[in-house]
């Protein structure tokens, strides 16, 4: 089979390669998957680089999400061979994964495998963020990287939910979009004075933040939280830490937590799990929440792929099928 391996952590045009490597064999509590399509997250990107929560083990494959047939089913038959699964692993960037059967989704009939191998990671961690803030109808919310997966999918959620967002982006080309799923403020952080447009705009400030970005822009917006408030950090795309003004932690009694989805899905209890899958299908299904698909390559195009997924302004998923 084909496989997409690296053998040492750097940027991905430098240390990934496409190789022949044996057919997996499952274990007695493992399906074994014929992969249709993977989505490309930054995750995938930071683990390539060795700057995940989670290390490789060289040499290893890329990609952690993606959905695809079972070929070969477990000892115990859970699923029939033929069921079409959503599945997380450790590299997915290979035409067959053996994956535990505890840990498979079976799809929807009617969920396309473009939606389905987006299905697990950014609509959870939306879905789960919103869970741990706590936030609710007339509350405000401030986060960054709107224009990505995640970002639309919170804004899609958080107004079912009747909550105020404001969201930052780097193109005005993406401005129209997030209004249309419905932002309520788009600040293009490149050419405007996030700071001065969030005291106009919610002038008590928001009480929660949800920061994908890190760096410089996620310590400027921490002055737009309200007393008391939190900045959930999930994503460090700027690959930079958080300069922090103590004072403001201080006076404005502020909170910063870390978020993982790993973490999340870990600590909390088989129905929350049960109850956040079921609920994130039922949104995709209904297509009540959208995702979108910017272009799709074959798995030996990868670097192809990757060069599509760093395209600046890029609206929609890079997918390899």
């Amino acid at each position: 089979m084909k496989q997409v391996i690296f053998e040492q952590t750097g940027l991905p045009k430098d240390v990934l390669r496409l190789v022949d490597a044996p057919m997996p064999e499952p274990k007695a509590h493992e399906v074994r998957i014929q992969v249709l399509a993977r989505n490309i997250n930054p995750s995938d990107i930071m683990f390539i680089q060795g700057r995940y929560g989670i290390q490789p083990k060289l040499p290893s494959s890329a990609g952690f999400e993606a959905v695809g047939i079972i070929e070969s089913t477990d000892s115990l038959q859970t699923y029939p061979v033929g069921t079409r699964v959503l599945f997380t692993a450790l590299g997915t960037w290979k035409e067959y994964v053996c994956a535990p059967v505890n840990s498979v989704v079976p799809v929807p009939v009617n969920m396309s495998n473009e939606i389905a191998c987006q299905a697990f990671i950014n609509p959870l961690t939306a879905y789960a963020m919103l869970e741990e803030s706590g936030l609710k109808e007339g509350d405000k919310l401030l986060i960054t990287a709107g224009a990505s997966a995640w970002g639309k999918l919170v804004i899609q959620m958080a107004k079912q939910k009747g909550i105020w967002v404001a969201a930052t982006v780097r193109q005005d080309s993406q401005k129209e979009l997030l209004y249309q799923m419905g932002a309520d403020l788009v600040i293009n952080t490149d050419n405007e004075k996030v700071g001065g447009i969030m005291r106009e705009n919610a002038p008590h400030g928001v009480k929660a933040i949800f920061d994908a970005v890190g760096g410089e822009l996620a310590g400027k917006i921490l002055s737009s939280l309200e007393i008391g408030g939190t900045m959930y950090v999930f994503g460090s795309l700027s690959l930079n830490n958080i300069p922090l003004n103590s004072g403001l932690l201080i006076f404005k009694n502020l909170t910063i937590k870390g978020f993982w989805l790993t973490s999340w899905m870990e600590n909390t209890s088989p129905q929350m799990q049960k109850t956040a899958i079921k609920t994130v299908f039922e949104h995709l299904s209904k297509e009540s929440i959208q995702v979108d698909v910017a272009s799709s390559y074959p798995l030996e195009k990868f670097q192809e792929a990757i060069q599509a997924y760093e395209t600046p302004g890029r609206n929609g998923k890079i997918l390899l099928m």
